[in-house]
């Protein structure tokens, strides 16, 4: 059974930094790719990035392109989301998610039903 937990959320100002982790354990733990996704009150989860395990292949949301980093640590089995220059519009819970089969040609990471292992989120809050 794989097992994902997030960590790094917090209450920031706008224009701040946070770095989000998540940390992947179980015997079995061997990702196709894995994403970040985010939900806030009254909307539904939403696609924020999404890494390819083996060849690092990453694509984001267009809102977070250019301030948002994703980037993943193999030997650690980690996926970290480094997000600058915060708005109070990315306040929202952040999931880390990951899929073990294999997708074929043109699959996109934001198909998030297509995810089989999710985290409990970490809320991240931003003040203007």
């Amino acid at each position: 059974q794989v097992q994902l937990v997030e960590s790094g959320g917090g209450l920031v100002q706008a224009g701040a930094t946070l770095r989000l982790s998540c940390a992947a354990s179980g015997r079995s733990f061997s990702p196709y790719a894995m994403g970040w996704f985010r939900q806030s009150p009254g909307k539904e989860r939403e696609f924020v990035a999404g890494v390819r395990w083996r060849t690092g292949i990453r694509d984001y949301t267009d809102s977070v392109k250019g301030r948002f980093t994703i980037s993943r640590d193999n030997a650690k089995n980690t996926v970290l989301l480094e997000m600058n220059s915060l708005r109070p519009e990315d306040a929202a819970d952040y999931y880390c998610a990951a899929t073990q089969q294999r997708k074929p040609i043109g699959w996109r990471y934001e198909r998030s039903r297509e995810y089989e292992y999710w985290g409990q989120g970490t809320r991240v809050t931003v003040s203007s």
